[in-house]
């Protein structure tokens, strides 16, 4: 596999990765006010998944 497939590979995972952590924030927002400890934890990690998301898809431009 070239370098562009590796890249529009690593995309499609992230962008699966980014929207799942993206509706376990919503989900966790919909059952607000049980978990909401929780909020720091997975704001971070949908915010990570996001900026390298957006990574990604710079280089692959």
């Amino acid at each position: 596999m070239d370098e562009m497939e590796e890249l529009k590979a690593r995309v499609k995972k992230l962008n699966a990765q980014a929207t799942q952590l993206k509706m376990d924030l919503h989900d966790l927002s919909e059952d607000l006010p049980t978990g909401w400890e929780n909020i720091p934890e997975v704001a971070k990690r949908t915010f990570d998944a996001y900026q390298a998301l957006s990574a990604a898809r710079a280089r692959l431009k």
